[in-house]
């Protein structure tokens, strides 16, 4: 049986309590849902996926129009993950910011695998400041 996607480009009418709720079991922490409006809308590009009526996959691109972009916020409910859907969002954001100079992605520990299928290379002069340094460095997102 053939599962019914619905794509979305826009933050028109989007229930953030429901993409709050995806954050959590994705899991990808607790995201308040008026923290991911102001984010989503933002953003120079997104995508919300439906099955049904059901929110399953988001992901947004930061970007300036020709030089840098930042893909962030990719989420993909556990139950669909290994479908390619995630591929797809993130497929999706690297067309909508092609042709950029340099596009970045912020992946969880473990993911970063799965992004270099999509062409990513690891970064070695990457630096971040994070507003909870500490929590980032016990979790491996950060070194000292």
């Amino acid at each position: 049986m053939e599962k019914n996607f619905k794509w979305l480009d826009t933050c028109d009418n989007i229930d953030w309590q429901e993409l709050s709720n995806l954050y959590k079991i994705a899991p990808l922490g607790d995201k308040p849902a008026q923290m991911l409006k102001t984010a989503f809308e933002g953003s120079r590009f997104v995508y919300f996926i439906y099955h049904d009526s059901t929110l399953i996959g988001v992901g947004r691109a930061l970007a300036d129009g020709v030089d840098s972009a930042y893909l962030c916020d990719i989420a993909l409910h556990p139950d669909y993950q290994g479908e390619g859907l995630g591929k797809e969002i993130t497929q999706k954001l690297l067309d909508c910011v092609k042709g950029y100079n340099k596009i970045i992605l912020f992946a969880n520990i473990g993911k970063d695998g799965f992004y270099e299928k999509l062409g990513f290379a690891k970064m070695t002069t990457a630096m971040a400041i994070f507003k909870h340094q500490d929590i980032m460095i016990e979790k491996g997102f950060l070194t000292l």
